[in-house]
């Protein structure tokens, strides 16, 4: 039998780093052990035009990327790019589009319904809030190119209630809707109990030191700002408690220079960018996880990783957080209040017991795993081939 041909259009993939690449990653990979031949489409980004990333093919098109240096992943396809776009769907038995908002989505859908090929669409995140123009932007383009994708899919899957919420509010047939949880890879993040030692002897972060953990882009949207307030707060209260802080972005530069403003240095520890094979071992280095995002959250998977590893989480109540955080280890606090947050910081310093890390552990065990929503995803492309 040979395998179904699958174009999957994604604005960006790996290597550069994001949640969506990451999905698709995880699901492409199982996906061709289903007998599928995956190809995923995406914008050249110093790429060359064709690569393969860990046995998936890649194809690229050439588009403008102005907004990245904004922190806004926004590419605009090259008239050039037409060519390339009408090859792989032409080929394809099955498109499916990842971002309701993009241009590629909508072409994807455009040339999907010309050729009679089956689209469907994954939506991610709710509304991105950037504070000025940029959010005026952001509406007329759902508007202009977000509800076409949405009207165009034969089914949307949407990785969080929340996320539903925000596509029925721009006019999305809630019978194409259904929700599907991440997922996360169970293999990579668990307990790792010797890593705790030598991740904060490289940090030199003390060995008694209560440590709250965040993996981020820093940028705006995810809270950083926020995180700052509540650590400055925090470490008045108890100055053990260290914030190590793990991802690059636009603002790097500015939270550095902020954190030593402060005189917050020892106790916000920035580690920048870390691999994906070491993040495992941060995650164990931790006594619990922060997440201060201001909006636009779907599902973070960082917040699925971080209980994997058994973790407790302090989040803000922002997209689709509240609904998988288990109860008994995780506090949820309304975004854009450090007060509240450091709080939550606070209350979660006491929490150190081995057992409950097991029993969280055992938790998403049972509850979360990429196999689980790829059978969920086979049974969507079946309805609609």
């Amino acid at each position: 039998m040979a395998p179904t041909r699958l174009c999957i259009v994604t604005h960006t993939f790996l290597p550069h780093i994001g949640g969506i690449e990451r999905v698709v990653y995880e699901q492409s990979k199982r996906l061709m052990r289903k007998q599928f031949d995956v190809e995923v489409l995406t914008h050249r980004n110093y790429t060359p035009t064709r690569y393969t990333y860990d046995g998936i093919k890649v194809r690229c098109y050439d588009a403008l990327n102005i907004g990245f240096r904004l922190g806004i992943p926004y590419p605009i396809p090259n008239v050039t790019s037409a060519k390339t776009f009408l090859e792989v769907v032409k080929s394809s038995s099955i498109v499916h589009a990842h971002g309701h908002p993009y241009l590629s989505s909508l072409a994807a859908a455009k040339l999907s319904k010309r050729y009679n090929k089956p689209f469907l669409l994954t939506q991610h995140n709710t509304f991105i809030e950037y504070n000025g123009i940029w959010d005026n932007v952001e509406r007329i383009n759902d508007l202009a190119v977000g509800r076409q994708t949405l009207a165009a899919a034969k089914k949307i899957i949407v990785i969080s209630k929340a996320t539903q919420s925000y596509v029925l509010g721009l006019g999305a047939d809630p019978e194409k809707i259904e929700v599907i949880y991440n997922g996360v890879d169970l293999d990579r993040f668990k307990l790792i109990p010797e890593a705790k030692v030598r991740v904060r002897e490289k940090l030199g972060v003390p060995a008694n030191a209560i440590v709250a953990l965040t993996v981020r882009r820093l940028v705006y949207k995810n809270g950083i700002d926020t995180l700052l307030e509540c650590a400055r707060m925090a470490v008045k209260e108890n100055p053990e408690v260290v914030f190590l802080v793990v991802g690059k972005g636009p603002d790097f530069v500015d939270v550095k220079t902020r954190v030593a403003q402060v005189g917050i240095e020892k106790n916000f520890v920035l580690a920048g960018f870390v691999s994906d094979e070491d993040l495992p071992n941060y995650y164990n280095a931790a006594d619990f996880f922060v997440l201060p995002s201001k909006s636009g959250e779907g599902l973070p998977l960082v917040t699925l990783e971080a209980m994997a590893c058994g973790l407790p989480v302090v989040a803000t109540d922002v997209g689709g957080i509240s609904e998988i955080l288990v109860k008994g280890f995780g506090k949820i606090v309304s975004p854009n209040d450090p007060s509240a947050l450091g709080e939550a910081v606070e209350e979660s310093t006491g929490i150190k017991s081995a057992d409950l890390k097991l029993k969280l552990r055992q938790i998403m065990t049972e509850r979360f795993s990429w196999d689980v929503n790829v059978e969920k995803l086979l049974r969507i492309y079946e309805e609609i081939i």
